[in-house]
């Protein structure tokens, strides 16, 4: 972890509302990458951040497909967040993240931008993943990102994706997280890090969405690059850890322990400096056990309501001309 950095300048931040950027647009230099297509207005309108104290440096939450930031994050990560006094901001996806991965991450370039040096990001499934695009092809954004910590991430793609868009249309987000995909392969092809940012994977051998991740070449784990990688499966903490896709990026302990190990230490997440006592807990710090069966019905209503509702179409789109 770096100094402590607290969000830009050009931010003003307040809890529960939208930030207003003072300096939004598309990007002036050539080394910052290719100019953003959005809007200025729909991006600052897909950011919201809340203020925290100095000690710690924020972090951007971005959610999975399928998700918008609150049924993912704001019974979890969100009240441990707040109960740490440590700032954060969460980013919405277009089409709760099931459209086009490429203008999506437009929006976690904007957000980077927007909060500045010291920026630590928690994503989970393609949140996990996305960071790394942006970091890909917007240079200016690997001297403002800490710690890219993913929960789950689809880093390599999913079998699931292969079989679901074989019979038929499907989000534009679902074909490009196939295994087969010119998105994920361009995603991977040369360094999959770059240096001075630290990669922590919290991952799960039980993954049912992202296929494969029991059995070697696993899609979680990164697989090289300049930057720090630490890849943890939480039944490398826990053993028989029982945790799936779902809980993983919700309200597992184990998954937690290792993200706030990366974003409160120097490098990646460790674990062998996580506390054992994490196996016999059910919930991470921030869930109420009260609210638990509610919290976590929302949050799979929204998942399904996410892609029961994503545009669809034939095939993947095709890659952004600075892609290829």
């Amino acid at each position: 972890m770096r100094a402590a950095v607290r969000l830009a300048m050009t931010v003003t931040v307040t809890v529960g509302a939208a930030v207003v950027i003072g300096a939004a647009g598309p990007a002036l230099a050539s080394d910052d990458g290719p100019p953003l297509s959005v809007p200025a207005a729909a991006l600052d309108a897909a950011l919201e951040c809340t203020d925290g104290g100095a000690e710690l440096d924020p972090v951007l939450l971005i959610p999975g497909t399928g998700l918008t930031p609150g049924p993912n994050f704001d019974w979890n990560y969100e009240p441990l967040f707040l109960a740490q006094d440590r700032a954060y901001c969460t980013v919405e996806l277009p089409f709760a993240a099931t459209g086009d991965i490429q203008v999506a991450a437009e929006y976690v370039v904007h957000a980077l931008r927007a909060m500045g040096p010291g920026t630590d990001v928690v994503g989970y499934s393609q949140g996990g993943m996305i960071g790394r695009w942006a970091l890909k092809y917007w240079p200016d954004t690997r001297d403002l990102v800490d710690d890219l910590v993913g929960l789950a991430p689809s880093n390599h793609g999913t079998l699931d994706a292969d079989v679901l868009c074989a019979g038929g249309p499907c989000a534009p987000a679902i074909h490009q997280q196939a295994l087969t995909a010119e998105f994920i392969d361009t995603l991977n092809t040369g360094p999959e890090t770059v240096a001075g940012v630290d990669y922590t994977v919290a991952y799960t051998l039980f993954d049912e969405v992202v296929v494969p991740n029991a059995v070697p070449p696993a899609s979680s784990p990164l697989r090289g690059g300049e930057g720090e990688i630490a890849n943890i499966a939480v039944q490398q903490v826990c053993p028989g850890h029982v945790a799936e896709h779902l809980t993983l990026g919700t309200f597992d302990p184990v998954a937690a322990a290792i993200a706030l190990d990366a974003l409160d230490t120097d490098g990646p997440a460790d674990r062998t400096r996580i506390d054992p006592a994490v196996c016999r807990v059910p919930f991470m710090p921030g869930v109420d056990p009260l609210t638990f069966p509610t919290d976590l019905a929302r949050f799979g209503a929204a998942v399904g309501t996410g892609i029961a509702t994503a545009p669809l179409v034939p095939a993947e789109p095709p890659l952004a001309a600075y892609a290829r």
